[in-house]
């Protein structure tokens, strides 16, 4: 009795403490990022009323480059990439410089046009200053990565609106097939305090409930399936443009600001020659796409290069925000060939895509909820655990670290970031289904490296 008395006492000293400092992180995190929401709104819409600003993104990539070379190297690219390899590596210790140098860099980027997202910045808001705060009190490394967590979660729960998803996302997206269940109850508490937060300081977001009439068949359902594969093939695009455009500016041997320069005047010739429907954050497209208005065959794809380009060669900003709109295309892409609702198949693809290419199909599947409504949740949950599923061994975050293995008939050594896997890592059972898509794949891999040369 004794024991359970006093094992009872330190859980409740525990939870105490963990809901004081989540409510802090909470409260930390949400006024600054509420603040620079506020700040890129106010930017973007000024630079909207000029026709031809994309004509500067070759400045504005070499400032942005120049700013992240000199002051913060952890700013570069989509910023949550950076979060989550300082969480697994040095137990989520990070530069309070970043912070800074990752929202001035995003707001030159998004401002002239480039194509990106705002939670990137929004992670590192929350990873930076709850880490800052955890070395000015001297936490130990254990509640220090607790509470970067914390400030991850307050970051996305903050920025996309959705604070139960949001929460969710932020732990999540750190291992792909595995949540930290310590750090849920103080996520959840961060992340909700945060939006609130935020939505009290004038924060508006974009919310779609759909007139959606469930009427459940086989047949449905089958369509349902198939947009979950359709996703995935989309989300294996997008991830492998990214990965190309990474490898090609690796492999262009100048000064790094320079590759600015030389990225931001390829999207000025491919929006003169295009459309700048591509550019910015680009939720103008996916809000008609939730709508119902159909898109572009190759909507999907061309975001998608203009994404790998923006964040390849010197612009700043998160990956996330054209996440969705490649969803949102490529579900109504999907919709229009198989002769059904684009509002609702854009609904869908929208959280599919994001369930494949960050892993994360259970915050997916909740932000299905709470955007568009909880009727059409068990669909859209179909889809992104097929997406998920399809996606395999790839992300936008080559940080992860792999938890689970998504087939059995695939043999991968757990345990690893995503990016130290190889060939040689994971294998197929001889003769099996899952052997001769693994050979494909690696006959795909081959040729694109072959390309790359």
């Amino acid at each position: 009795m004794k024991t359970r008395i006093t094992e009872s006492t330190l859980l409740f000293i525990s939870i105490a403490k963990w809901v004081f400092l989540a409510t802090l992180a909470g409260v930390m995190v949400g006024f600054p990022t509420a603040l620079f929401l506020k700040v890129l709104r106010s930017g973007t819409d000024w630079a909207g009323g000029w026709e031809y600003t994309y004509l500067l993104l070759p400045v504005a990539f070499f400032l942005s480059a120049l700013m992240v070379k000199y002051l913060a190297p952890d700013a570069k690219g989509h910023g949550t990439e950076k979060v989550i390899e300082a969480v697994h590596r040095r137990a989520g210790k990070i530069p309070l410089a970043v912070v800074p140098v990752k929202l001035v860099a995003t707001l030159i980027t998004l401002a002239a046009g480039g194509s990106a997202g705002k939670e990137g910045p929004c992670a590192q808001i929350g990873a930076g200053i709850t880490s800052a705060f955890s070395d000015l009190f001297r936490f130990n490394e254990h509640d220090r990565k607790k509470l970067v967590i914390c400030g991850i979660s307050a970051g996305f729960a903050a920025v996309f609106g959705t604070p139960i998803a949001g929460a969710i996302f932020g732990v999540e997206v750190l291992f792909v097939g595995a949540i930290l269940y310590e750090v849920l109850l103080p996520s959840f508490i961060a992340g909700i305090t945060a939006y609130q937060i935020s939505s009290a300081m004038g924060i508006t977001y974009f919310y779609s409930p759909l007139s959606f009439i469930p009427v459940f068949s086989e047949t449905f359902m089958l369509k349902v399936m198939l947009a979950g594969i359709f996703c995935g093939l989309a989300t294996i695009i997008l991830i492998e443009l990214v990965k190309f455009f990474e490898g090609a500016a690796h492999k262009i041997k100048i000064w790094e600001p320079a590759k600015g320069l030389v990225g931001g005047t390829a999207l000025v010739l491919m929006t003169l020659l295009v459309s700048k429907r591509y550019l910015g954050l680009g939720l103008d497209v996916v809000e008609d796409s939730l709508r119902g208005v159909p898109a572009h065959w190759y909507d999907f794809t061309m975001k998608s290069v203009f994404t790998a380009i923006t964040l390849s060669f010197g612009g700043s900003g998160g990956i996330i925000t054209p996440i969705f709109f490649v969803g949102a295309t490529a579900g109504s892409l999907y919709a229009a060939i198989m002769h059904l609702d684009p509002a609702t198949f854009a609904a869908i693809g929208m959280v599919a895509v994001l369930a494949g290419a960050a892993n994360t199909p259970i915050a997916a599947s909740i932000m299905a909820i709470e955007l568009f409504g909880p009727k059409v949740a068990p669909y859209a949950t179909v889809a992104c655990v097929i997406s998920f599923l399809m996606t395999g061994n790839m992300s936008v975050y080559p940080s992860q670290v792999l938890s689970i293995s998504k087939s059995d008939s695939i043999k991968v050594e757990l345990g690893k970031e995503l990016q130290q896997m190889n060939k040689s890592t994971y294998s197929a059972t001889p003769g099996g289904m899952a052997s001769y898509a693994l050979r494909f794949i690696q006959l795909v891999d081959d040729a694109v490296n072959r390309l790359r040369r």
